[in-house]
């Protein structure tokens, strides 16, 4: 059993000794152990809370470093605006005229656009009356054309009905002149005048 003692004091790491000489027990090592963790804990979450306050101071100083010089361009726009107001009105004013040119110059051509087209659809119905005028004055030639024909053919007709009653007359004249001249002749006959009358003869017939 002593020996056994002997083997485990072997086999057991020593005591560990303080500066003093005195030796330290393995219940205060461990003690010692957990509380320099625990001290090295505090130590890493203080080295980390610090870090993030870092961090956020470093975040504060940004945003108000960026706020700032937003602020500064925003009153360096305003004042080199406000320097430069009477040239931007000018330069607006400027804009707009030539914009008022450019409208003008638009609105003429295409008014001058609107002019040609309406010449050339007045030439075009000019164009178109002159033809139906002319197609229209071609037929009433032709149709004076036909009627001066109608009138000749006609006139020429007449003409002819009028000779025709002329020679109708003529030969009625005739017939009268015939007529009057063979009932003369008869007249002289009957009444003896001339050697062309003949001799009446009478005689008496007896009765059986």
């Amino acid at each position: 059993r002593e020996r056994e003692r002997e083997r485990e004091r072997a086999s057991s790491p020593p005591d560990r000794i303080d500066i003093f000489g005195r030796t330290v027990s393995k219940r205060s090592s461990l003690d010692e152990k957990q509380k320099r963790e625990e001290e090295e804990k505090k130590a890493e979450f203080e080295r980390q809370r610090k870090i993030r306050q870092q961090e956020i101071e470093e975040k504060l100083i940004e945003e108000e470093t960026a706020r700032r010089v937003e602020e500064l361009v925003a009153k360096r726009v305003e004042e080199e605006l406000e320097k430069r107001k009477d040239e931007i009105e000018r330069e607006v004013l400027r804009r707009v005229e030539e914009a008022k040119r450019i409208m003008e110059k638009q609105l003429l051509e295409e008014l001058e656009r609107q002019r040609q087209a309406e010449l050339a659809a007045q030439k075009a119905r000019e164009e178109e009356e002159r033809a139906k005028r002319e197609e229209l004055e071609r037929i009433l030639e032709e149709n004076n054309r036909k009627i001066a024909e109608a009138q000749a053919k006609l006139a020429e007709e007449q003409l002819k009905i009028v000779e025709e009653q002329r020679k109708i007359h003529e030969e009625r004249m005739k017939l009268e002149q015939e007529r009057q001249r063979q009932q003369k002749e008869e007249q002289k006959i009957i009444l003896g005048k001339g050697k062309s009358r003949p001799k009446l003869s009478f005689s008496l017939k007896s009765q059986d």
